[in-house]
């Protein structure tokens, strides 16, 4: 509401510029007191305002003086201030904006670790430095204010204001890297090549009769923009980062998962994904970095302690998953834009990352994608997308033995195996490569059936053990195997049952793992809680099975969600039964925004519509939930250029 920026060395709270906090401190003082607050809202992704008033002490006297504060954040921060005399007599007033920077790394908040290296101030005409080095490592923060009064921790303003009188000036606040002096955009150049409204404008218009859904759609877009970086790698075009606000970096599966849900949206995205994962694709064993020939990373960090080897953040290659999502994303890419040119430029980043599925991947030689890190010291111990410690699990809440065998990665592998053979049979002419890649992908569905099926219990083990034990725990895992098509059609029914039974759905969603299970915990991570792009893929598998009943349900349960949380969906909800809760609840420190829970309203929109590219056009197949009304989408992009699509609502939930 203040606007102010506590220290606090436990949260992530200040401005951070590549992993690392620039501003720890930020408060505003009007004759040395904090001012109090009648309003303070985010009125854009890059833009604040916060109404404060001078406090008074008791409610029989009313504010004679108040200050706007506009917040822009973008290369760096700036913020207007307008001071206003509401008396009748003269004012003198000294305001004073008190400011700081730990320099704490993201890790260094997260653990609780103390900095090496020096800081310094330096205190110059309308500006002040503060610095910090180790070695040839260096961050600076610039505070800028003309005709301010500096300290190395201040900037006052010493005014005299007329009744009436608005008194106005701008603070800017500064990044620099090394020797690297920063430039601070003003508010008329923007920080990213493309603004918000042209972002809106270039994403389909939708209409509907839910306005919860249209709400949720636009919040969706808006939060996509805010989450976009601009990778080095390849200049002038954006990603999404993973989420606020830990997870302002690029990731691998979380940034391919986002770019999937998006595609039919906001494209862009997705080629800069998949040509930023290349450019970052692994070429040497490092047991450090998890790093394998033609794995795609976890992880890239920029900060003290990834600089410095400390953390393996640098980038992490600690995921069994990015890299067949890579390869399903790029055929998808290619699907819907029909980007051939990206394609061929990626062919051999995508071989390198069959090799990688089939010589690293496969630890024992079983046919089947395991994982187990190369670094017991840093490393994540579970690599799969519910990275928790203590996510795969038996049914009675041991953990399972290392290396895993997740069930979902297995459908991965298949999907991505099928889409390889498409596009070196399409693409690159490789007729030989295409009929090997489908050979191998109809024995690993014949294979993995065989292995993860459980005909007692009629669904699929969450994993195999070290042992080569099968854990077998009921969870949502085996939703994406729905997804990758890799379950035979004589076993959709019985795991259909199990994902939208009570157990696994909540009524909100379906849950990481199914009560009735002492694993099971509302409130844990990834054992009980719901996980909306987890859903969001499961929808898509129910869509591809043809199962177009429960899929609306499950996406009408999903959306009818995210207006308890301003119509944008958290990263994760408390799996409690709806019936005991009558509302959602958000995960306790769920991010948010956080970019899959943002892409999910997307996807869950394609599932609706039924949204497919085809060789002739966008192909529709509808099963839109009745409360929708209609949903009507405009200007869906792909490789036809732009395409309209209608449907009534016609399914009930």
């Amino acid at each position: 509401m203040h606007g102010d920026i506590e220290p606090d060395p436990d949260e992530p709270t200040g401005l951070f510029y590549r992993d690392m906090r620039h501003l720890s401190r930020w408060q505003a003082r009007l004759n040395g007191n904090q001012l109090d607050a009648l309003s303070g809202e985010a009125v854009e992704y890059d833009e604040a305002v916060f109404f404060l008033v001078e406090p008074t002490g008791t409610i029989y006297r009313n504010p004679t003086v108040s200050l706007l504060r506009r917040r822009h954040v973008g290369d760096g921060m700036r913020e207007e201030l307008e001071l206003t005399s509401h008396s009748m007599e003269p004012l003198t007033l000294e305001l004073s904006i008190l400011f700081a920077a730990d320099f704490a790394d993201i890790f260094e908040i997260k653990d609780r670790l103390q900095k090496t290296g020096r800081f310094y101030r330096r205190v110059g005409p309308d500006e002040v430095t503060l610095g910090y080095e180790r070695g040839a490592f260096r961050r600076e923060t610039i505070v800028r204010a003309a005709g301010a009064f500096f300290t190395d921790e201040s900037a006052t303003f010493r005014i005299t204001l007329q009744p009436r009188q608005t008194w106005r000036t701008e603070v800017e606040v500064g990044v620099a890297t090394a020797a690297v002096r920063p430039v601070v955009k003003r508010a008329h150049e923007p920080n990213m090549p493309i603004g918000l409204q042209e972002w809106l404008d270039a994403a389909p218009r939708l209409d509907t009769g839910w306005d919860d859904l249209r709400r949720v759609y636009h919040r969706s877009l808006v939060d996509l923009a805010a989450l976009r970086f601009y990778p080095e790698s390849v200049p002038d075009s954006s990603l999404p980062a993973a989420g606020l606000p830990w997870f302002m970096a690029l990731f691998g599966r979380d940034s391919l998962i986002t770019s999937y849900q998006a595609l039919p949206f906001v494209p862009e995205m997705c080629r800069t994904t998949l040509r930023a994962l290349a450019a970052q694709q692994a070429t040497e064993i490092d047991d450090f970095r998890d790093a394998e020939p033609g794995k795609i990373l976890h992880e890239l960090r920029q900060g003290e302690l990834a600089y410095f080897r400390e953390r393996p953040q640098s980038p992490y290659y600690g995921t069994a998953d990015a890299t067949p999502l890579f390869l399903i994303v790029l055929d998808e890419y290619e699907r819907w834009t029909g980007d051939r040119e990206t394609v061929q430029a990626l062919e051999g980043a995508a071989r390198a990352a069959l090799g990688w599925m089939e010589r690293y991947g496969d630890l024992d030689g079983d046919g089947f994608i395991e994982y187990l890190t190369r670094n017991p010291e840093t490393g994540l111990r579970v690599q799969c997308w519910k990275d928790s410690w203590n996510s795969i699990v038996y049914p009675d809440g041991t953990i399972a033995a290392l290396p895993h065998a997740t069930c979902e990665i297995q459908g991965y592998a298949y999907d991505a195996r099928r889409r390889m053979a498409r596009l070196a049979r399409e693409c690159w002419g490789d007729l030989a490569l295409a009929d090997r890649l489908e050979r191998d992908a109809d024995a690993l569905r014949k294979r993995f059936h065989e292995a993860f099926w459980l005909p007692d219990e009629g669904f699929y083990a969450l994993a195999r053990d070290g042992g080569g034990q099968l854990v077998p725990t009921l969870a949502s895992n085996m939703g994406h195997l729905l997804w990758s098509g890799i379950v035979p059609d004589e076993n959709v029914d019985r795991v259909v049952e199990h994902l939208l039974g009570d157990n696994l759905f909540s009524g909100w969603g379906v849950r990481t793992v199914a009560a009735g299970q002492r694993a099971y915990n509302p409130m844990e991570y990834h054992n009980g809680t719901v996980w909306p792009h987890d859903n969001a893929l499961i929808t898509m598998g129910l869509t591809r099975y043809g199962r177009y009943t429960e899929a609306a349900r499950l996406a009408a349960a999903m959306l009818e969600a995210a207006p308890y949380f301003q119509f944008r969906l958290p990263e994760a909800l408390v799996g409690t039964d709806r019936r005991a809760t009558g509302v959602p609840v958000a995960y306790a420190s769920a991010c948010s925004p956080q970019a899959w829970s943002s892409g999910t309203p997307l996807l869950l929109l394609r599932s609706m519509m039924g949204l497919e590219p085809r060789r002739d056009g966008l192909g529709m197949d509808a099963h839109v939930p009745l409360r929708c009304g209609h949903v009507a989408l405009s200007g869906v992009p792909g490789w036809w250029g732009r395409a309209d699509v209608f449907s009534l609502g016609t399914v009930p939930t």
